[in-house]
């Protein structure tokens, strides 16, 4: 038996012995919410949850870059050590070198005492040169302690950045699950009829709104996707049944972004993440001039994104307890739309007519 049978039929039980029993004088009942108020709540929980879930998206990507500048770092650094240490060691030979070569004579001295002047000349040059050996080695070396200290600050900086943003992305996961805790909470306080009310008056304002939509023709005629589009949609149509998973980016399951991000992916064309960033570095198209493949961009916040298949109607990852499915494109409130790959189709090529 269900959890929530179970439920019912304890407060049936709970009831009955009530009716039995003298009844004390209690306060009123609070007015049971209608259909619209509860709706309305849950929706703004939703939207609360893919907000959090697209934020938390966001860090993970910038972590995800930030961990990549603090190894890149970490290689240069070790390679300027590695540098450094050479550089010391010809510092150290030439050092030897000059302390067991060395006589204490200046140069002019010993061209004077010299019985061969040219020899000593040609000493002399030899000397030179190697003066300037030892220059350019002290110079190699005070550029590679300088690099190391550069280097060593930059990968403290960069290790710095990278735990902050791992506090940040761990405190943006716990809002996320509260959110979601916020929405079971509610789920768990209605009983089976209002919950099938719920879902009844749901898909009658998603089915007023997709005829409104239609009706002020903002829609155009059908469009044939570019070839890079027809991939990204054959892509995410194999994706249809698949779990809603927030922060989840296949292949098992997926979050909005996450199903429109790895579409264009597996199609050759990378896109940002996020639906923010989608809809914020992509570029716009009117949706009078969409075509499948299109991103479709909800709220005024871009916190929901799904792709375009024509006819109006989207393919998305909607939200937790749901699962990848077509959908009305005027499921949701509409922000816009972009096209991550932007350059016209080649045109067609009609029969030519004869003369």
């Amino acid at each position: 038996m269900s959890e929530r049978l179970l439920r019912l039929v304890g407060t049936a039980a709970v009831a009955a012995q009530a009716a039995l029993a003298p009844v004390p004088a209690v306060a009123a009942p609070k007015p049971q919410r209608s259909v619209t108020e509860l709706l309305t709540d849950l929706q703004m929980l939703y939207r609360q949850a893919e907000q959090s879930t697209e934020t938390y998206n966001a860090t993970a990507v910038q972590l995800a870059r930030q961990r990549a500048v603090v190894k890149r770092l970490d290689g240069e650094l070790a390679r300027a050590r590695l540098s450094l240490h050479d550089s010391r060691q010809d510092a150290a030979r030439l050092a030897r070198q000059q302390y067991q070569a060395s006589t204490g004579l200046s140069p002019y001295v010993r061209l004077l005492l010299s019985r061969n002047p040219q020899r000593a000349v040609d000493e002399g040059h030899v000397i030179g040169q190697l003066s300037r050996v030892r220059a350019d080695t002290v110079d190699r070396l005070e550029g590679s302690e300088k690099k190391q200290d550069a280097l060593a600050y930059k990968a403290r900086k960069a290790l710095d950045g990278q735990v902050l943003l791992a506090e940040r992305q761990q405190r943006q996961r716990d809002v996320v699950r509260t959110r979601l805790a916020d929405i079971e909470k509610l789920l768990d306080s209605l009983s089976a009829a209002q919950l099938a009310a719920l879902a009844r008056f749901e898909q009658k304002g998603i089915a007023d709104a997709q005829r409104e939509f239609v009706a002020s023709g903002s829609l155009s005629s059908a469009r044939p996707p570019s070839q890079q589009g027809s991939l990204a949609v054959r892509y995410a149509m194999e994706q249809l049944g698949k779990p809603y998973q927030w922060g989840a980016q296949g292949p098992g399951s997926y979050d909005c972004s996450g199903l429109t991000s790895q579409a264009w992916q597996h199609a050759g064309t990378p896109i940002p993440r996020t639906s923010q960033e989608q809809w914020a570095r992509l570029p716009h198209v009117p949706l009078n001039e969409l075509r499948p493949g299109d991103l479709v961009v909800y709220f005024p916040e871009a916190t929901h994104v799904a792709m375009y298949l024509g006819d109006g109607k989207v393919v998305q990852a909607p939200r937790p307890g749901d699962q990848v499915k077509i959908s009305p494109i005027a499921a949701n409130p509409i922000l816009g739309a972009v096209r991550p790959d932007p350059k016209p189709l080649p045109p067609t090529n009609p029969s030519a007519a004869t003369p």
